[in-house]
């Protein structure tokens, strides 16, 4: 990022321009205004790639923009500019901020509410590591299920960016926790605290039954289609199912509504059955509503407690960053083919350094 003059900033920045393959991604420059009333400007310090952009540039995920746009679901970052109405004490702090899209840059123009202080002694690729993903897991955790100490839950691929983390919350707080992955990463999960069981196994149910005979008390599932229903008979008589994307209909080319739509009419068949078994569907934006609204706040203040309740955690050494791999943002090309290939070999989030 480089200033032009007092009133300008030329951002680097990444664009996807329709559906590509990660090769077909672009580097871009952009003229950045002053940041107006309400805004921030962030020097983008980390970002990273998630399932999100995956699901974009195939025009999978749900609500997505027009292409061409700057994909970047969250970003670690320093404030170097505010607008009108913003506290100027946030000039020089790290934040943290969920974005859907526009954090693959060198900077940002960003709603300054939006903006979550990043604690002291925290790096910025560490941090990064728990944004949405933090974020996601936490909440799955403690808000859709309740988990308690004692009980025991099942992660579906658990060696990715969310998994790992929830994985770990889970074992803080005292739950017992099997996850399926590639038996490459078993031992690494092992040290985390996790039960490993192989995701290939064509009797996955059975492998999961000899850790739990009667069920588990809750499920979270990436997969979506066919899965969730072997995830809700994994369940124990009083088990939570949490869904949380549709990973497994990635490929496909129909419109994602009609993997979408099945799926929550399912979750919404087994509430309505005598069962004291429940299922839910996660999405981290729930709730946001519309700008300056008073659900806005709520979801704003939901966000930035659970947010740092998770940085809180890492700083005090109760978490672990699990960094998968770092790549120069200039490499996203290579970032997302590692992302997306079924030979990943290490465990957690891949992280683009702008």
């Amino acid at each position: 990022m480089s200033a032009t003059n007092e009133a300008t900033v030329t951002a680097t920045e990444v664009v996807l321009p329709g559906k590509v393959a990660p090769s077909g991604l672009r580097l871009a420059q952009r003229t950045l205004p002053t940041p107006a009333v309400g805004q921030a400007l962030v020097r983008v310090e980390s970002t990273a790639v998630s399932f999100a952009e995956s699901a974009m540039r195939r025009g999978r995920y749900y609500g997505q923009p027009a292409f061409p746009f700057v994909p970047g679901y969250d970003l670690v970052g320093v404030v170097e500019g505010v607008g009108p109405g913003v506290d100027r004490a946030l000039l020089g702090r790290r934040v943290a901020a969920l974005t859907k899209t526009g954090g693959w840059s060198t900077a940002a123009l960003l709603t300054a509410a939006d903006l979550v202080e990043v604690p002291d002694g925290i790096g910025a690729d560490e941090a990064e590591t728990l944004v949405v993903n933090g974020l996601t897991a936490y909440q799955m955790l403690h808000r859709s299920a309740k988990v308690r100490a004692g009980q025991t839950v099942l992660v579906l691929g658990v060696s990715g960016g969310v998994g790992t983390v929830l994985a770990q919350l889970a074992r803080h707080e005292g739950t017992r926790v099997i996850g399926t992955a590639h038996p490459r990463h078993h031992e690494a999960l092992r040290e985390l605290g996790v039960e490993p069981v192989d995701y290939r196994d064509p009797d996955l149910a059975a492998r999961v039954r000899e850790h739990a005979p009667d069920g588990v008390d809750a499920v979270f599932d990436h997969l979506g289609g066919a899965s969730v229903t072997l995830s809700y008979r994994l369940l124990n008589r009083t088990g939570m199912l949490v869904s949380y994307s549709i990973a497994a209909a990635l490929d496909d080319t129909r419109p994602v509504l009609l993997d979408f739509l099945p799926l929550l009419a399912k979750l919404a068949f087994w509430n309505y059955l005598p069962t004291r078994r429940h299922a839910s569907f996660y999405d981290v934006w729930a709730g946001a509503g519309k700008p300056d609204s008073a659900r806005r706040e709520a979801f704003r203040a939901r966000m930035r407690t659970d947010l740092t309740q998770v940085f809180d955690l890492l700083r005090d050494g109760r978490l672990t960053a699990m960094i998968a791999a770092r790549f120069p943002l200039t490499e996203v090309a290579e970032a997302m083919e590692l992302a997306e290939s079924s030979g990943r070999t290490a465990v957690g989030k891949i992280i683009l350094v702008p």
